[in-house]
């Protein structure tokens, strides 16, 4: 895969949009310092070589690197365990930036739509050029209501189940506008949809100048969520099927440091949760 230097469109691309170089380098090359969560992410691989970008900067943010990593193994895990249940539905990831989540759920029945803005969309065909069968792309600003019609998914009790990802992208938006993905998703997906998204803590709103990779791209941490059943709660459509949290990755010792700050920290610093709508 050979992107041509006249192309290099990432070297344009807005605050948080550049941001997908941070998750791709820990695929691509964070194996190296966690052998242990190696994602075999060939494609990530394939990527950064077509992009022709030092990312050590973001390697040496090793915390980063491993947050990554974990969060794509358990990302995994519920797509293959989704689509061993839907063997048929459709899958989405919203925000998808250079990722390939196809590769690893890709059974030869189900289909796949990778979304995000423009800008990044744009850099995405120049790479992804050619298309694996059940799988396409389509630009998408995720803070606009309305996102699920205009791309096209199943609706309704009739619909077969949708699997949506978004992981990087919600502590970016406004609450009101997380609100509104959350309340689009409720509103839209067929019974036996899940959602799967990672979210901070709202201790770390305002806080990008200080994290080694957001730091020097202008992004900014707007939302964050504390008591996780609480906030679910407010969308009646929706119910959480499993919260996680990055300091099983760290071990014991953090699991009970976050037991502890608890109460005033709301819940985890970061983690991952899995949304679903009530089955038909």
């Amino acid at each position: 895969m050979q992107l041509p230097g006249h192309h290099l469109a990432w070297q344009k691309l807005g605050a948080v949009p550049s941001t997908l170089l941070i998750p791709l380098a820990a695929r691509a090359r964070g194996a190296s310092l966690f052998p242990q969560l190696d994602p075999h992410d060939v494609c990530a691989n394939e990527v950064l070589e077509a992009l022709h970008t030092n990312v050590q900067t973001y390697l040496n943010d090793w915390m980063t690197v491993l947050n990554v990593l974990w969060r794509t193994q358990a990302i995994k895990r519920m797509g293959l365990d989704f689509f061993g249940r839907h063997p048929n539905s459709q899958g989405v990831n919203l925000g998808a930036g250079l990722s390939n989540y196809f590769q690893w759920f890709d059974n030869g029945r189900n289909r796949w739509l990778d979304a995000d803005l423009p800008e990044v969309m744009t850099l995405r065909q120049l790479i992804f050029h050619v298309l694996p069968p059940h799988c396409r792309h389509q630009t998408l600003n995720i803070a606009r209501p309305g996102w699920w019609r205009r791309l096209k998914l199943p609706r309704g009790k009739r619909g077969r189940p949708v699997l949506l990802i978004c992981e990087g992208v919600l502590m970016y938006l406004k609450p009101t506008q997380v609100h509104a993905v959350l309340q689009e998703i409720s509103d839209n997906a067929p019974p036996g949809s899940e959602f799967v998204f990672d979210f901070i803590s709202p201790v770390g709103i305002g806080t990008a100048c200080l994290h080694p990779s957001v730091k020097d791209t202008g992004a900014e941490f707007m939302w964050g969520m504390r008591h996780v059943p609480q906030f679910v709660q407010t969308f009646p459509g929706l119910e959480m099927l499993e919260q996680r949290s990055v300091s099983e990755a760290y071990g014991m010792a953090c699991c009970l440091t976050e037991l502890l700050t608890a109460p005033f920290t709301g819940g985890p610093l970061y983690g991952l949760i899995r949304l679903g709508t009530a089955p038909a």
